[in-house]
């Protein structure tokens, strides 16, 4: 009689048990994203002699890598280092205004290896693992906290905005306000903080180009934004703790007058005319149809030609004969639509719920403030890179240079998401043992 030869079994237990509380949903829909972004890269590279699509992969796979094992390493050890984190961040970013390359009248890169790195995309992660530390340790709740962490974060924004990078000094400020928001900033506040912003812009709509300005001319020229700065007067006098005499009311509704002024005074003389035409043309883009419009002209009709199921992977007329510019990168949502349409979109879109749903529960279920802050931090410069770079592509929103995370070419961006990724579930990963829902 035979005897049966015993193998031994793998235990897939055992060597998974340092990933045991990874969200690997989480963790595998950017990865298909990533994938289905470089089949995008590549469709409208076709007619091209480029390897985007082949480096948006090989990235892809780094950064997996890369994630896991972050994923491994207990995330509360990162509070003992952001200072240095901090320091090193805006090291990076001096590094680069002294000794960076310049493209597009921008320096934005340093070669490293024959490579070039963007340290203003790496310097998201520092703010965020800054932030969080602070936060968790002293709350939003009160004005001096809020204060501290605004000083704080001007430094890398200052030498982001100098760049000059406005893309991503956006992105640290919904950065900053999302992990204000969830640290129980007072939401009257963080209105507050982007009021004088809005009054610029309803001031500068309505005033003629000709006028000095006055005070009572501009309250009288922009009904709408005297309305915006009196509404702002009520917030801060409900919100500030200064009411008495209505000093806080009073000084929320001047900031916003000011800000008003300032905004017709850098509109009629700091902005250039390709800013402007930038800042407007979204609104009515057949006003400079063969210059600052023409992106948005032909991502818009790109897009509308996809209809519900599209022409077909690799087969989109106007992708494939290279009349949307930046496609593989900006505007590679326009990819998306032309040849998968409206169904293509809504799933990618869906697979991007999926994803910041769930870093959304990761950050309810964290074990302490630290790592919750942490998850939302990445949470929120997802959504908010995602929300522009669609608009953007639809003309909802001005041009700007922000990705669409996993799937437009950037190789610094690509790492940037999976080391956030990385952090959020080392986040899940060492949480306490809690049931999915």
């Amino acid at each position: 009689m035979l005897l049966k030869r015993s193998f031994p079994k793998i235990r897939w237990q055992y060597w998974l048990k340092p990933w045991q509380q990874v969200d690997w949903l989480l963790f595998f829909l950017p990865i298909a994203v990533s994938f289905f972004g470089g089949l995008m890269i590549l469709s409208t590279e076709l007619t091209q002699i480029a390897h985007d699509w082949w480096w948006h992969w090989l990235m892809a796979g780094i950064g997996s890598i890369i994630a896991l094992c972050l994923a491994r390493i207990r995330y509360e050890n990162m509070v003992q280092w952001y200072w240095i984190t901090y320091a090193f961040t805006n090291l990076t970013l001096i590094v680069v205004m002294f000794a960076g390359k310049t493209a597009n009248g921008a320096q934005r890169w340093i070669g490293i290896f024959g490579f070039h790195v963007q340290p203003s995309e790496f310097a998201k992660i520092g703010v965020i693992i800054t932030l969080a530390a602070l936060l968790h340790k002293r709350t939003a709740s009160s004005l001096e906290n809020v204060f501290r962490v605004l000083a704080i974060t001007a430094v890398p924004w200052g030498l982001v905005f100098l760049q000059p990078d406005l893309a991503t000094s956006l992105v640290f400020a919904a950065i900053v306000f999302g992990m204000l928001y969830w640290a129980n900033a007072n939401p009257g506040w963080l209105i507050l903080m982007i009021s004088p912003v809005i009054s610029a812009i309803l001031f500068s709509v309505s005033w003629p180009l000709s006028e000095p300005i006055v005070l009572l001319k501009v309250l009288t020229f922009s009904p709408l934004g005297s309305f915006w700065a009196g509404a702002m007067g009520i917030i801060g006098w409900r919100t500030l703790p200064w009411r008495k005499f209505n000093i806080s009311g009073l000084g929320a509704f001047i900031v916003n007058i000011l800000g008003g002024e300032l905004g017709i005074f850098a509109w009629n003389h700091v902005l250039r005319e390709y800013q402007k035409d930038r800042l407007s043309v979204f609104m009515n883009p057949e006003q400079d149809a063969l210059g600052a419009g023409y992106h948005l002209i032909q991502s818009r009709i790109a897009i509308g030609g996809g209809q519900i199921w599209g022409w077909g992977l690799f087969k989109g007329p106007m992708t494939q004969l290279n009349f949307v510019p930046e496609q593989h990168t900006d505007f590679i949502f326009s990819a998306v639509g032309e040849e998968l349409g409206f169904v293509g979109c809504f799933v990618l879109l869906f697979a991007f719920c999926l994803i910041c749903f769930r870093i959304l529960h990761i950050a309810q279920t964290a074990k302490d403030n630290f790592g919750s802050l942490l998850a939302i931090g990445v949470l929120s410069m997802i959504i908010f890179q995602l929300i522009v770079n669609v608009c953007m592509t639809v003309g909802l929103a001005p041009v700007a240079g922000i990705p669409l995370p996993w799937v437009s070419y950037g190789r610094s961006a690509m790492l940037t998401n999976f080391i956030g990724l990385g952090i959020v579930e080392s986040v899940a990963n060492f949480r306490q043992r809690q049931k999915y829902y």
